[in-house]
């Protein structure tokens, strides 16, 4: 945990944050967590998802943002932010008076990140979304599922938090390091299909070469390969199966007693067959079992842990992956510094961080 005096390779940025949920509360926990010095802005009563992990590392300062005394606040406390991040509909930090024209009038130095789900123009930009609809219209999730079913929803950790959050956070230090040659801010606008489409660009490049298909009884990656997907434990629960290179599939082959089947990984004619060959043999043991049995080979098996038994795998524990604090398990930062490591802060009071910035020039 650090201390209020962060250090991290982000020490000393100033960041206000203008509460939201999802990706952006995840990008300003990104922050924080690498020395940022985080104030939030929140509405009375929070955003109606509290989460004392993504909300961790920042102080808050209730304001109401509708009234003129509370944008006042606002705009006297971003003359000396470096960072402000806000993930309204288009237009609405603009009928506030407090866009990033309004922002930057007065600190041209200023980043104004904006964490939107379909951009700042377009048809759709004022329309009502969320991460499924976001992956559906980026060509993701019609590659997900079995044949003739309806597509299988993952976590919004695709559209939400990798094509936004994600971006945004590189979006900004990207504005910071051009600030450092220019002296100047700018807008990052941070779109979550923008984000997504980035994300599909290696499958936009293998599809036209025919070196893969998002068909999804063909889709090598999304579990139509008997050799990439998941199998059934005898207790119900599973492991996870991904030896895509012919030597780790040999080595899966062998640890299952399964031979002759050498030159026949990629027969797809034979997938079916494979892929009860491969349920059959899991099926006999525990999950428990399999991992001991997989445990230092190079078969890329492993389990399927549950989120409450991740903190306890011997990797992530030699790793110190996670953290308890207040009773929870925390995510540690990431990435690792060699010499400047991020840390989970104390938040602190929001009006004193308000305080010590206007002692200072930004």
């Amino acid at each position: 945990m650090m201390p209020n005096g962060r250090s991290g390779p982000l020490s000393g940025l100033r960041v206000i944050e203008f509460a939201s949920i999802g990706p952006g509360p995840h990008c300003a926990m990104l922050l924080a967590d690498m020395g940022a010095q985080v104030l939030r802005v929140d509405r009375h009563g929070g955003n109606g998802w509290p989460n004392a992990v993504t909300d961790r590392g920042r102080a808050t300062k209730v304001v109401d943002i509708r009234h003129p005394e509370g944008r006042d606040w606002c705009r006297s406390t971003a003359k000396h932010a470096d960072v402000v991040i806000e993930g309204f509909r288009p237009g609405v930090m603009e009928r506030l008076g407090l866009g990033p024209d309004d922002l930057c009038a007065e600190n041209p130095r200023l980043i104004y990140g904006r964490m939107t789900g379909w951009g700042q123009e377009g048809p759709w930009a004022s329309t009502a979304g969320h991460d499924i609809n976001y992956i559906a219209l980026s060509g993701v999730l019609a590659a997900m599922g079995k044949p003739g079913e309806p597509a299988a929803v993952p976590l919004n950790l695709v559209g939400d938090f990798g094509g936004g959050s994600m971006f945004l956070a590189f979006g900004i230090v990207a504005a910071l390091w051009e600030r450092e040659r220019s002296g100047r801010g700018q807008i990052v606008d941070a779109a979550i299909i923008d984000g997504v489409a980035s994300l599909m660009t290696m499958f936009a490049g293998l599809v036209p070469a025919g070196r893969i298909s998002l068909d999804r009884e063909r889709n090598l990656l999304a579990g139509s390969a008997p050799f990439y997907r998941t199998y059934l434990c005898r207790d119900g629960r599973e492991m996870s199966v991904g030896p895509l290179e012919p030597q780790f599939f040999s080595v899966l082959m062998a640890t299952l007693g399964i031979a002759g089947w050498d030159n026949a990984q990629y027969d797809e004619a034979r997938w079916g067959e494979l892929t009860g060959l491969l349920a059959a043999a899991f099926v006999k043991q525990d999950m428990a079992y399999w991992a001991a049995r997989f445990e230092g080979l190079d078969a890329c098996v492993a389990p399927v842990l549950t989120l409450e038994e991740v903190p306890f795998h011997p990797h992530h524990m030699a790793r110190q992956t996670y953290a308890r604090r207040d009773s929870i398990w925390h995510a540690a930062p990431a990435p690792r510094f060699s010499r400047t490591p991020g840390g989970i802060a104390d938040g602190g009071d929001g009006d004193a961080m308000a305080d010590s910035w206007s002692s200072r020039a930004p």
